[in-house]
Protein backbone atom coordinates (compact mmCIF):
# COMPACT_ATOMS: atom_id res chain seq x y z
CA UNK A 1 0.00 0.00 0.00
CA UNK A 2 2.96 2.31 -0.05
CA UNK A 3 2.51 4.10 -3.02
CA UNK A 4 6.01 5.00 -4.79
CA UNK A 5 6.73 8.75 -6.58
CA UNK A 6 5.36 8.67 -9.77
CA UNK A 7 2.54 6.78 -9.85
CA UNK A 8 0.08 9.95 -8.65
CA UNK A 9 0.65 13.54 -10.57
CA UNK A 10 2.21 15.92 -8.60
CA UNK A 11 -1.17 17.83 -8.40
CA UNK A 12 -2.68 14.67 -6.28
CA UNK A 13 0.21 14.44 -4.55
CA UNK A 14 -0.20 18.28 -3.41
CA UNK A 15 -3.82 18.12 -2.50
CA UNK A 16 -3.40 14.80 -0.49
CA UNK A 17 -0.54 16.65 1.40
CA UNK A 18 -2.93 19.36 1.63
CA UNK A 19 -5.20 17.36 3.33
CA UNK A 20 -3.45 15.45 5.94
CA UNK A 21 -2.06 19.16 7.08
CA UNK A 22 -5.09 19.70 9.19
CA UNK A 23 -5.14 16.19 10.55
CA UNK A 24 -1.48 16.62 11.72
CA UNK A 25 -1.83 19.69 13.25
CA UNK A 26 -5.19 18.97 15.19
CA UNK A 27 -3.13 15.35 16.07
CA UNK A 28 -0.30 17.60 17.50
CA UNK A 29 -3.16 19.48 19.38
CA UNK A 30 -4.69 17.01 20.80
CA UNK A 31 -1.90 14.62 21.78
CA UNK A 32 -0.27 17.56 23.50
CA UNK A 33 -3.76 17.93 25.49
CA UNK A 34 -4.04 14.40 26.40
CA UNK A 35 -0.62 12.34 26.74
CA UNK A 36 1.34 13.10 29.69
CA UNK A 37 5.40 13.04 29.57
CA UNK A 38 4.88 9.56 30.39
CA UNK A 39 2.72 8.58 27.70
CA UNK A 40 4.98 10.16 24.63
CA UNK A 41 7.40 7.24 24.35
CA UNK A 42 4.04 5.02 24.28
CA UNK A 43 3.93 6.27 20.66
CA UNK A 44 7.78 5.37 19.33
CA UNK A 45 6.94 2.19 20.60
CA UNK A 46 3.96 2.06 18.71
CA UNK A 47 5.36 3.65 15.86
CA UNK A 48 8.01 0.39 15.96
CA UNK A 49 5.81 -2.03 16.05
CA UNK A 50 3.93 -0.58 12.99
CA UNK A 51 7.32 -0.44 11.48
CA UNK A 52 8.29 -3.74 12.11
CA UNK A 53 4.37 -5.10 10.98
CA UNK A 54 5.45 -3.79 7.79
CA UNK A 55 7.66 -5.51 7.12
CA UNK A 56 6.58 -8.09 7.49
CA UNK A 57 5.57 -9.20 3.49
CA UNK A 58 2.40 -11.56 3.26
CA UNK A 59 2.34 -13.74 -0.59
CA UNK A 60 -0.90 -13.71 -2.58
CA UNK A 61 -1.32 -16.29 -5.20
CA UNK A 62 -0.04 -14.35 -8.38
CA UNK A 63 2.68 -12.68 -7.05
CA UNK A 64 2.04 -9.45 -5.24
CA UNK A 65 2.33 -9.14 -1.80
CA UNK A 66 0.85 -6.77 1.48
CA UNK A 67 1.79 -6.76 5.07
CA UNK A 68 0.12 -5.25 8.06
CA UNK A 69 0.34 -1.62 9.10
CA UNK A 70 -0.89 -1.47 12.88
CA UNK A 71 -2.68 1.87 13.16
CA UNK A 72 -5.87 0.33 14.84
CA UNK A 73 -3.54 -1.20 17.25
CA UNK A 74 -2.06 2.35 18.17
CA UNK A 75 -5.44 3.77 18.32
CA UNK A 76 -6.81 1.64 20.61
CA UNK A 77 -4.44 2.04 23.01
CA UNK A 78 -3.47 5.27 22.45
CA UNK A 79 -6.33 7.04 20.50
CA UNK A 80 -6.44 7.64 16.81
CA UNK A 81 -4.69 11.19 16.97
CA UNK A 82 -1.55 9.53 18.53
CA UNK A 83 -2.07 6.89 15.90
CA UNK A 84 -2.20 9.66 13.53
CA UNK A 85 1.38 10.84 14.82
CA UNK A 86 3.09 7.61 14.70
CA UNK A 87 2.41 6.20 11.58
CA UNK A 88 3.32 9.28 9.68
CA UNK A 89 6.94 9.48 11.38
CA UNK A 90 7.06 5.95 10.86
CA UNK A 91 6.18 6.48 6.88
CA UNK A 92 8.49 8.88 6.99
CA UNK A 93 11.12 7.20 8.20
CA UNK A 94 10.36 4.43 5.52
CA UNK A 95 10.49 6.60 2.65
CA UNK A 96 13.78 8.45 3.31
CA UNK A 97 15.33 6.02 4.84
CA UNK A 98 14.44 2.81 3.21
CA UNK A 99 12.85 3.93 0.09
CA UNK A 100 9.68 2.14 0.73
CA UNK A 101 6.84 5.08 -0.40
CA UNK A 102 7.43 7.89 -2.19
CA UNK A 103 8.73 11.04 -1.07
CA UNK A 104 6.40 13.29 -3.13
CA UNK A 105 3.33 10.68 -2.47
CA UNK A 106 3.94 10.81 0.86
CA UNK A 107 0.97 12.87 2.21
CA UNK A 108 -1.67 10.53 0.01
CA UNK A 109 0.60 7.02 2.02
CA UNK A 110 0.08 9.08 5.42
CA UNK A 111 -4.31 10.17 4.25
CA UNK A 112 -4.33 5.95 3.76
CA UNK A 113 -2.36 4.64 6.34
CA UNK A 114 -1.97 7.28 9.09
CA UNK A 115 -5.77 9.14 9.13
CA UNK A 116 -8.05 6.86 7.34
CA UNK A 117 -6.92 3.80 8.46
CA UNK A 118 -6.59 4.08 12.31
CA UNK A 119 -9.31 6.45 13.02
CA UNK A 120 -12.00 4.17 10.85
CA UNK A 121 -10.12 1.56 12.87
CA UNK A 122 -10.99 3.17 15.71
CA UNK A 123 -14.48 3.75 15.40
CA UNK A 124 -15.14 0.27 14.35
CA UNK A 125 -13.38 -1.76 16.89
CA UNK A 126 -15.02 0.79 19.84
CA UNK A 127 -18.96 -0.16 18.05
CA UNK A 128 -17.70 -3.53 18.30
CA UNK A 129 -17.49 -3.08 21.97
CA UNK A 130 -20.04 -1.39 22.73
CA UNK A 131 -22.32 -3.45 20.77
CA UNK A 132 -20.61 -6.58 22.05
CA UNK A 133 -20.13 -5.42 25.71
CA UNK A 134 -17.02 -6.63 25.40
CA UNK A 135 -15.30 -6.31 29.03
CA UNK A 136 -12.12 -9.27 28.96
CA UNK A 137 -9.46 -9.13 27.29
CA UNK A 138 -9.86 -11.81 24.78
CA UNK A 139 -13.36 -9.81 23.42
CA UNK A 140 -11.26 -6.73 23.65
CA UNK A 141 -8.69 -7.82 21.32
CA UNK A 142 -11.51 -9.70 18.85
CA UNK A 143 -13.26 -6.19 18.47
CA UNK A 144 -9.94 -4.64 17.83
CA UNK A 145 -8.89 -7.29 15.00
CA UNK A 146 -12.30 -6.94 13.41
CA UNK A 147 -12.07 -3.33 13.49
CA UNK A 148 -8.14 -3.01 11.81
CA UNK A 149 -9.54 -5.52 9.32
CA UNK A 150 -11.88 -2.61 8.18
CA UNK A 151 -9.89 -0.26 8.43
CA UNK A 152 -7.00 -1.51 6.74
CA UNK A 153 -9.80 -2.78 3.74
CA UNK A 154 -10.95 1.31 3.73
CA UNK A 155 -7.27 2.28 3.35
CA UNK A 156 -7.00 -0.06 0.77
CA UNK A 157 -10.37 1.46 -0.96
CA UNK A 158 -8.62 5.18 -1.06
CA UNK A 159 -4.85 3.98 -2.24
CA UNK A 160 -7.19 2.60 -5.32
CA UNK A 161 -9.31 5.21 -6.17
CA UNK A 162 -6.15 7.22 -5.96
CA UNK A 163 -4.43 5.15 -8.33
CA UNK A 164 -7.55 4.66 -10.36
CA UNK A 165 -8.20 8.11 -11.59
CA UNK A 166 -5.44 8.66 -12.90
CA UNK A 167 -5.60 7.76 -16.47
CA UNK A 168 -8.32 9.64 -16.35
CA UNK A 169 -7.54 12.81 -15.24
CA UNK A 170 -3.84 13.10 -16.91
CA UNK A 171 -3.27 11.60 -19.91
CA UNK A 172 -1.37 12.60 -23.22
CA UNK A 173 -2.71 13.70 -27.08
CA UNK A 174 -2.80 9.49 -27.79
CA UNK A 175 -4.67 8.79 -24.57
CA UNK A 176 -1.78 7.06 -22.70
CA UNK A 177 -1.87 8.13 -19.20
CA UNK A 178 1.36 9.75 -17.89
CA UNK A 179 1.34 8.11 -14.31
CA UNK A 180 -0.57 5.27 -12.75
CA UNK A 181 -1.92 3.05 -16.24
CA UNK A 182 -4.71 1.37 -14.55
CA UNK A 183 -7.86 2.74 -13.87
CA UNK A 184 -10.79 2.15 -11.36
CA UNK A 185 -12.15 -1.25 -13.23
CA UNK A 186 -8.38 -2.75 -12.53
CA UNK A 187 -7.15 -0.99 -9.28
CA UNK A 188 -10.04 -1.62 -6.83
CA UNK A 189 -10.67 -5.24 -7.83
CA UNK A 190 -6.78 -5.29 -8.06
CA UNK A 191 -5.84 -3.47 -4.36
CA UNK A 192 -9.22 -4.90 -2.49
CA UNK A 193 -8.76 -8.82 -3.77
CA UNK A 194 -5.66 -9.23 -1.38
CA UNK A 195 -6.92 -6.88 1.42
CA UNK A 196 -10.23 -8.13 2.00
CA UNK A 197 -8.42 -11.85 2.09
CA UNK A 198 -4.70 -12.32 3.10
CA UNK A 199 -3.74 -8.71 3.97
CA UNK A 200 -6.71 -7.75 5.99
CA UNK A 201 -6.49 -11.21 8.00
CA UNK A 202 -2.68 -10.45 8.53
CA UNK A 203 -3.90 -7.11 9.75
CA UNK A 204 -6.47 -8.40 12.31
CA UNK A 205 -4.27 -11.25 13.58
CA UNK A 206 -1.44 -8.44 14.38
CA UNK A 207 -3.35 -6.19 15.63
CA UNK A 208 -5.55 -8.68 17.56
CA UNK A 209 -2.53 -10.59 19.24
CA UNK A 210 -0.34 -7.90 20.14
CA UNK A 211 -3.34 -5.89 21.80
CA UNK A 212 -4.08 -9.04 23.98
CA UNK A 213 -0.30 -9.46 24.81
CA UNK A 214 -0.21 -6.09 25.92
CA UNK A 215 -3.82 -6.17 27.92
CA UNK A 216 -2.53 -9.36 29.84
CA UNK A 217 0.80 -7.90 30.43
CA UNK A 218 0.05 -4.20 31.01
CA UNK A 219 -3.65 -3.72 31.03
CA UNK A 220 -3.55 -0.12 32.36
CA UNK A 221 -0.14 1.03 31.24
CA UNK A 222 -0.16 0.39 27.42
CA UNK A 223 3.08 -0.52 26.30
CA UNK A 224 4.99 0.66 29.86
CA UNK A 225 5.53 -0.93 33.00
CA UNK A 226 3.20 -0.24 36.02
CA UNK A 227 5.66 0.10 38.11
CA UNK A 228 8.75 1.37 36.32
CA UNK A 229 6.62 3.38 33.76
CA UNK A 230 9.48 2.49 31.14
CA UNK A 231 8.97 -0.01 28.26
CA UNK A 232 8.17 -3.31 29.71
CA UNK A 233 10.16 -6.13 29.50
CA UNK A 234 7.42 -8.66 27.72
CA UNK A 235 6.79 -5.83 25.46
CA UNK A 236 10.76 -5.63 24.87
CA UNK A 237 11.18 -9.34 24.54
CA UNK A 238 8.23 -9.59 21.94
CA UNK A 239 9.71 -6.78 19.78
CA UNK A 240 12.90 -8.26 19.73
CA UNK A 241 11.34 -11.44 18.57
CA UNK A 242 9.59 -9.50 15.79
CA UNK A 243 12.54 -7.95 14.79
CA UNK A 244 14.33 -11.53 14.71
CA UNK A 245 11.46 -12.54 12.82
CA UNK A 246 11.37 -10.06 9.75
CA UNK A 247 13.54 -12.06 7.46
CA UNK A 248 10.29 -14.21 7.24
CA UNK A 249 9.05 -11.29 5.11
CA UNK A 250 11.97 -11.81 2.59
CA UNK A 251 10.10 -15.49 1.51
CA UNK A 252 7.06 -13.55 0.01
CA UNK A 253 8.34 -13.05 -3.74
CA UNK A 254 6.82 -10.34 -6.10
CA UNK A 255 6.08 -6.83 -5.19
CA UNK A 256 2.66 -5.27 -3.96
CA UNK A 257 0.37 -4.04 -6.74
CA UNK A 258 1.05 -0.86 -7.70
CA UNK A 259 4.71 -0.67 -6.05
CA UNK A 260 6.28 -1.61 -9.46
CA UNK A 261 9.30 0.04 -10.76
CA UNK A 262 9.42 1.80 -14.50
CA UNK A 263 11.18 -1.37 -15.54
CA UNK A 264 8.42 -3.44 -14.13
CA UNK A 265 5.26 -1.37 -15.48
CA UNK A 266 5.86 -2.17 -18.66
CA UNK A 267 5.31 -5.86 -18.04
CA UNK A 268 2.22 -5.70 -15.94
CA UNK A 269 -0.31 -5.33 -18.14
CA UNK A 270 0.23 -1.73 -19.50
CA UNK A 271 2.22 -2.38 -22.45
CA UNK A 272 4.34 0.71 -21.87
CA UNK A 273 5.53 2.66 -19.53
CA UNK A 274 4.06 5.76 -18.85
CA UNK A 275 6.25 9.32 -19.44
CA UNK A 276 5.10 10.80 -15.94
CA UNK A 277 7.05 7.65 -14.16
CA UNK A 278 9.82 7.00 -16.87
CA UNK A 279 10.86 11.00 -15.95
CA UNK A 280 9.80 11.79 -12.91
CA UNK A 281 11.26 12.48 -9.71
CA UNK A 282 14.08 10.17 -8.08
CA UNK A 283 15.21 9.55 -4.74
CA UNK A 284 18.31 7.12 -3.39
CA UNK A 285 17.57 5.79 -0.39
CA UNK A 286 20.33 5.24 2.08
CA UNK A 287 19.24 1.74 2.74
CA UNK A 288 16.73 0.70 0.02
CA UNK A 289 14.29 -1.84 0.21
CA UNK A 290 15.92 -2.69 3.91
CA UNK A 291 18.80 -4.01 2.72
CA UNK A 292 22.70 -3.46 3.54
CA UNK A 293 25.41 -3.22 1.06
CA UNK A 294 27.49 -6.30 1.49
CA UNK A 295 25.38 -8.27 3.78
CA UNK A 296 23.51 -11.09 3.42
CA UNK A 297 19.32 -10.16 2.82
CA UNK A 298 18.27 -11.53 5.73
CA UNK A 299 21.09 -9.94 8.08
CA UNK A 300 20.26 -6.45 6.11
CA UNK A 301 16.48 -6.94 6.81
CA UNK A 302 17.00 -7.40 10.56
CA UNK A 303 19.39 -4.73 10.91
CA UNK A 304 17.41 -2.56 9.16
CA UNK A 305 14.73 -3.39 11.90
CA UNK A 306 17.11 -2.86 14.67
CA UNK A 307 17.65 1.05 13.21
CA UNK A 308 13.99 1.45 12.25
CA UNK A 309 12.53 0.49 15.26
CA UNK A 310 15.52 2.61 17.34
CA UNK A 311 15.06 5.77 15.77
CA UNK A 312 11.64 5.55 16.08
CA UNK A 313 11.49 4.85 19.79
CA UNK A 314 14.43 7.63 20.52
CA UNK A 315 12.63 10.42 18.50
CA UNK A 316 9.54 10.23 20.78
CA UNK A 317 11.83 10.17 23.83
CA UNK A 318 13.23 13.31 22.61
CA UNK A 319 10.31 14.65 22.21
CA UNK A 320 9.23 13.52 25.81
CA UNK A 321 12.08 14.76 27.63
CA UNK A 322 11.24 18.58 27.53
CA UNK A 323 7.50 18.05 28.78
CA UNK A 324 7.10 18.71 32.27
CA UNK A 325 6.73 15.64 34.54
CA UNK A 326 3.51 14.64 34.68
CA UNK A 327 2.02 16.91 32.34
CA UNK A 328 -0.08 17.21 29.27
CA UNK A 329 2.48 16.93 26.26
Amino acid sequence: MHIPDNYLSPQTCAVMTAAMVPAWTLSIRKVKKELSKEQIPMMGVGAAFSFLGMMFNVPLPGGTTGHAVGGTLIACLLGPWAACISVSIALLLQALLFGDGGILSFGANCFNMAFVLPFVGYACTQAFMKLSKAETNHGKALCAAFGSYIGINAAALCAAIEFGIQPALFHDAAGNALYCPYGLSVSIPAMMAGHLTLFGLAEALFTGLIYAFVLRTSPNAGFLSEKTGKTSTPVRILMAALILAVPLGLLAEGTAWGEWGTDEIAATGAGYTPAGMANGFSFNALLPDYSVHGLPDAVGYILSAVIGAAILIIVFKLISAGKKEGSPA
